[in-house]
């Protein structure tokens, strides 16, 4: 089961998170989905792990939930499956620490949907996205509807999500789906390169930031603006505060702590 989701240590605590099934085109089993959750809650809580590299094997990023087993869901057990998926997927969103998608080829439905959850995307110059799932007389599960909507604004989403239709890299781009788009044969250096360059700064103040973004958007402007100055003192509270002005006003590169 451990070779269906590979995993790997890069430099500078870079957790390498890699969906293995290149002959499924990386579906999203129930096993794929379980394995996940349980690497996911592992890095969360191993502090040499200081963010996440999302990538699949093979032709493309993910192609969506196993649709072998799509089949013999009914209503209640499509349920739980979709419970399974947005357990899984807010895991990875809720790390308290960066993680990075990085695409290529395709994400259709749930790899779309994971590739959502990561706190960032960026992604190959022939990436083709889509959530194709009323084509299969069904909806987005694995939070989809809500991700989307929320990245790319309600009107995009729903005409993603109607019609079942194919985006491409240059649209994600534009809708702020993705945040870059580079040759194939660059993607993962890219993404490497990326998360290393957040791994140098303070990881408290990145999971502040995280949190502030997440959580704030779905509260008043009055509540996102108490969370965030709240966590601006918790900040000030941290060493890495003062390591970082002092670097600033010495001229001289910050070495900031994991916490």
């Amino acid at each position: 089961m451990n070779d269906i989701v590979t995993v790997s240590s890069l430099e500078k605590g870079i957790l390498h998170i890699r969906l293995n099934r290149p002959d499924q085109l990386n579906a999203l089993s129930q096993a794929v989905l379980q394995r996940l959750f349980v690497v996911f809650n592992e890095a969360k809580h191993d502090a040499a792990v200081l963010a996440i590299l999302l990538t699949g094997e093979g032709k493309g990023f993910c192609a969506g939930a196993d649709i072998k087993e799509l089949l013999p869901l009914d209503g209640q057990s499509g349920l739980v499956f979709a419970n399974l998926g947005q357990q899984v997927f807010s895991a990875l969103e809720s790390l308290g620490k960066p993680s990075l998608a990085a695409i290529h080829g395709f994400a259709f439905g749930g790899g779309c949907e994971l590739a959502m959850a990561a706190t960032m995307r960026i992604a190959a110059n022939n990436v083709v996205f889509g959530q194709p799932e009323i084509k299969l007389g069904v909806i987005p599960g694995f939070g989809g509807t809500q991700r989307l909507s929320r990245l790319i604004g309600k009107g995009r989403a729903l005409d993603i999500c109607l019609t079942g239709r194919r985006f491409q890299a240059e649209e994600a781009l534009q809708w702020g789906f993705i945040t870059e788009i580079v040759a194939p044969s660059d993607l993962e250096q890219r993404a490497i390169s990326i998360l290393q360059e957040l791994t140098s700064l303070s990881s408290s103040a990145l999971e502040s930031i995280m949190t502030v973004i997440d959580q704030g958007y779905d509260l008043s402007l009055q509540q996102a603006f108490a969370l965030e100055a709240a966590h601006f003192g918790l900040a000030c509270s941290s060493p890495n505060k003062n390591e970082g002005v002092s670097a600033f006003l010495e001229k001289r590169t910050a070495l900031f702590k994991a916490s």
